[in-house]
């Protein structure tokens, strides 16, 4: 491609960094009477917009978002108590992080690098709703990388035989444990050897912000 005229880049969308501790939030906030669940065919679902304050968890990042201000002092008190918590960022933090976004909530968090957040929000497994079990990220209130995991390779194996005989089926191999995952992304006190690498044939002395990538970009377009 060099030989081209092509100037090459080469841009991690992300580093992955080493967690073992999962922080289940919308529990913590359902133990706490701020969660509202129904139920259907005797299994649980989210109801956000009945909730007084609810959370939807991205890896290492956490939006939370309370519907019922009253509780607002509730909800800080209760995420001040979680160890694994980083930090706690109002609108007016937000702001000077610049990601005060209309949709970003009430509240952001980050988790220390060693956890990540789940969206998990019922307390009994047999009660889980259905999608939690299969790869259906449009449904979860929140990023499930547990999703990478599967329960058996022989029931995937015969699911898919259903499949193709015509019967109905649900590919339900995705396992509940959340221990699970190893590795996520979004803190931001993490070692250099797990943050995104950018790789271009022009020299750069320094270590980059994300948005500094934009004008490396562009430079080679321009040059």
């Amino acid at each position: 491609m060099e030989s081209r005229g092509a100037r090459i880049i080469l841009l991690s969308e992300y580093g992955i960094a080493p967690v073992n501790e999962p922080i289940h939030l919308n529990r913590l906030f359902r133990e706490n009477g701020l969660i509202q669940i129904r139920e259907e065919r005797g299994l649980e679902l989210l109801d956000p917009g009945a909730s007084k304050a609810f959370v939807v968890a991205d890896h290492q990042v956490a939006h939370v978002y309370i519907n019922d201000k009253s509780v607002t002092e509730q909800v800080k008190a209760l995420l001040k108590s979680v160890p694994d918590i980083e930090l706690i960022l109002d609108e007016a933090e937000q702001e000077q992080h610049h990601i005060n976004h209309e949709r970003s909530g009430d509240l952001v968090l980050t988790a220390k690098e060693n956890s990540w957040f789940t969206y998990y929000f019922w307390l009994d497994d047999a009660k889980a709703p259905d999608y939690a079990r299969v790869v259906d990220i449009h449904k979860k209130p929140g990023y499930d990388p547990v999703e990478m995991f599967m329960t058996s390779k022989l029931r995937a194996g015969y699911k898919l035989l259903r499949k193709k005989a015509g019967f109905r089926y649900v590919m339900d191999v995705i396992p509940l444990d959340a221990k699970l995952v190893k590795g996520s992304h979004g803190s931001i006190n993490v070692a250099d050897k797990f943050k995104p690498v950018l790789v271009t044939s022009k020299a750069i002395d320094k270590t980059l912000n994300a948005p500094d990538v934009y004008q490396v970009i562009w430079d080679s377009l321009t040059v």
